[in-house]
């Protein structure tokens, strides 16, 4: 199948079926990315395929989960027979569990690490081993303000946030060392309106929710976008993700105490759990569950921050702009 025109390139997203990484597929399709989506749940991937088509670039879904390694390089040859060679690899897929950690039965534990850590592994290496021979292409990982900051009840997720950064900072040194155009970079988020609140398994007696503020998925994915375009090496999405990311590395003791006061509560709506969707730790939930989730009513659409990481390139040319002005009027002064 050879690819229309106006195609930028094949592009591969994890976890692409819900949340965040649905609004990526979306995102990216109407930039003229070809899309690949990768996750569990056929319903969630035929939806997104669906997305894609919708606008004009092609698309493939393939079930897979990424905790597996054979999986993910049976997939990527599939989508490399399909639609040609992947130029950007986007790690999205996760899964938690919402507990105190002496509550958590270990093998859901281990599971969550295996999703949400591994499954970075397998997908970055599985691109790698296409791309580094090629000498193009981008990793991007889908990071988050907890790969920085632990709370209470998400051990596991933060543990395998944190582990992905070392692991990512140690493929990039590699990569420099051998001299690889190939790019690596990291994406950091902060709380969104995703279907993860809906299906996380958890054992607390509400429904879960993200930590305010909460952002929109598709602001996040423009973001996203912003960095295939223009490849960097780390960026950090909203104001939150900022605070958190610069208060922990000033004040971590004060944040001990603050969330052990308030983190368990603040991860809680007043709704029973009993309203959740299902649980999709071992198993897609099924049905198309979009990228949204159950909290449209309080979610920012966008942001400052997210205005001014979209807009980098004219804030930049502003600022040398008033940066050249000044020096002329200086040096004008100087010589009067």
């Amino acid at each position: 199948m050879q690819a229309p025109p106006s195609s930028r390139g094949v592009a591969v997203v994890t976890g692409g079926s819900a949340g965040l990484g649905r609004a990526l597929v979306r995102t990216l399709a109407e930039r003229g990315w070809d899309v690949a989506v990768l996750a569990r749940g056929r319903d969630g991937l035929a939806g997104a395929v669906r997305d894609v088509a919708a606008t004009g670039r092609r698309a493939v879904g393939v079930v897979c989960d990424v905790s597996e390694h054979e999986q993910v390089e049976t997939a990527a040859d599939r989508v490399e027979e399909l639609l040609g060679p992947v130029e950007v690899w986007v790690n999205d897929a996760m899964t938690s569990v919402f507990a105190p950690f002496l509550t958590t039965a270990p093998e859901d534990f281990e599971r969550a690490t295996r999703v949400t850590y591994l499954g970075f592994v397998n997908g970055t290496r599985a691109a790698l081993r296409r791309m580094v021979p090629r000498d193009r292409g981008q990793v991007v990982q889908i990071g988050s303000a907890l790969a920085f900051r632990g709370i209470p009840l998400q051990a596991a997720y933060c543990g395998s946030k944190h582990a992905v950064v070392g692991f990512t900072e140690s493929v990039v040194t590699e990569l420099l060392h051998q001299g690889s155009s190939v790019h690596v970079s990291m994406v950091h988020m902060p709380g969104m309106n995703t279907t993860q609140f809906g299906w996380v398994r958890t054992t607390l007696p509400k429904h879960p929710q993200p930590v305010a503020p909460i952002y929109q998925p598709e602001a996040c994915a423009a973001v996203v976008a912003s960095v295939v375009d223009r490849p960097r090496r780390t960026t950090w999405v909203g104001e939150s993700t900022i605070g958190t990311i610069l208060g922990n590395r000033t004040v971590a003791p004060l944040l001990d105490r603050y969330l052990a006061r308030s983190g368990i509560s603040g991860q809680q709506t007043d709704q029973d759990a009993s309203t959740m969707v299902g649980e999709n730790l071992w198993e897609a939930v099924p049905g198309d569950h979009g990228a949204h989730g159950e909290f449209d009513d309080r979610s920012w659409r966008s942001s400052p921050q997210i205005w001014a990481l979209l807009h980098r390139r004219a804030l930049t040319g502003v600022a040398v702009g008033a940066a050249a002005l000044t020096a002329g009027l200086l040096a004008r002064g100087t010589r009067r």
